[in-house]
């Protein structure tokens, strides 16, 4: 697998608050990672750059969007069909006042 090599302009070091920000993303595991991070934190509202949005909907990462399996987090789902992958089971919570919106299906 080639090497993503990082950019500042799309990988955003305060997913790192426990160590310094990769130099390069070399391994599937190191992708997923880093989606875990984003995930996590664009879940609680913090949401990535553009730049980090295109970076991610590339062909290179399906793998490592298929490998993480955050099952309860919407960002991971998210992800998945941004990568054409099969839908899984949604395991998070369901908040009434999303689910019982009628503005929802024109969003």
């Amino acid at each position: 697998m080639p090497s993503i090599q990082t950019d500042p302009t799309w990988l955003d070091g305060s997913l790192y608050p426990d160590v310094e920000p990769p130099v390069a993303l070399e391994t599937v595991t190191d992708q997923v990672d880093f989606l875990a991070r984003l995930c996590a934190a664009w879940d609680f509202g913090m949401l990535p750059y553009p730049e980090t949005i295109a970076e991610i909907r590339r062909p290179e990462w399906q793998e490592a969007v298929d490998s993480c399996r955050l099952l309860t987090s919407p960002t991971y789902h998210l992800l998945r069909e941004w990568h054409g992958l099969e839908p899984l089971p949604y395991l998070g919570q369901t908040l009434a006042y999303i689910r019982d919106d009628p503005f929802l299906a024109y969003v």
